[in-house]
């Protein structure tokens, strides 16, 4: 290794944020710096960190894809069967964490994961891709397997029992989660590591804002 880890680092100078600049509602904030940063073509923009706790206690984290915001919350999609969504099923709490490097900035949210309505998954699974479709039905997803080539087979059978079919039935292990927010934290990054950080706080009905030291 050519440089030391503890030697990487970078300065912070393109944004400021302050209370003054921010939207009384943080989802309003969030789809301005959301719409920012589509505007400065960041790859895969909607990918986020989603972190889930266990009912042993182990937190995990992954990258999943944000497909929406509605109902007061931000809507992504997975196999319940899969890690997070037996993490969910025994304890709702959630986090998700955008980071947009171009732009220094992040986004940290806090809150509670339920399930949205089959209808909704229907209606966002007809609209995938076939392949995606048939990608659903392949995959237990985090399930031990001996060899990828079970996937490539099961791929197959499904795409030889679907060919005449444009839409696939949406599986029932497979469906959206919408995660509505408690907390929600901008961060701006700024020289000498003082970072800008904004923080929203539900409180009944409403929301605090208050800046926290970097």
């Amino acid at each position: 290794m050519s440089t030391s880890i503890a030697d990487i680092r970078q300065e912070y100078t393109k944004h400021t944020l302050d209370i003054s600049d921010v939207d009384a509602d943080p989802l309003n904030q969030f789809k301005l710096w959301f719409s920012e940063a589509e505007k400065a073509e960041i790859s895969e923009v909607n990918a986020m960190t989603l972190s889930t706790v266990s009912s042993d206690g182990l937190p995990s984290s992954r990258i999943v894809l944000l497909k929406d915001i509605e109902n007061g919350g931000f809507v992504f999609f997975t196999n319940y069967q899969s890690d997070k969504g037996k993490d969910l099923e025994v304890n709702p709490a959630g986090a998700l964490l955008f980071f947009w490097k171009e732009l220094e900035r992040q986004v940290r949210i806090q809150g509670v994961v339920s399930k949205i309505s089959k209808e909704d998954s229907e209606k966002y699974f007809i609209s995938r891709p076939k392949g995606s479709q048939i990608g659903a039905w392949t995959s237990p997803q985090s399930t031990i397997i001996k060899s990828r080539d079970l996937l490539v087979k099961r791929e197959q059978e499904l795409s030889n029992k679907f060919k005449n079919s444009e839409v696939l039935p949406k599986p029932e292990q497979w469906g959206g989660y919408v995660l509505k927010p408690a907390k929600m934290e901008f961060w701006q990054g700024r020289p000498n590591r003082l970072h800008d950080r904004i923080l929203y706080t539900s409180s009944d009905n409403s929301w605090e804002i208050n800046r926290l030291a970097p």
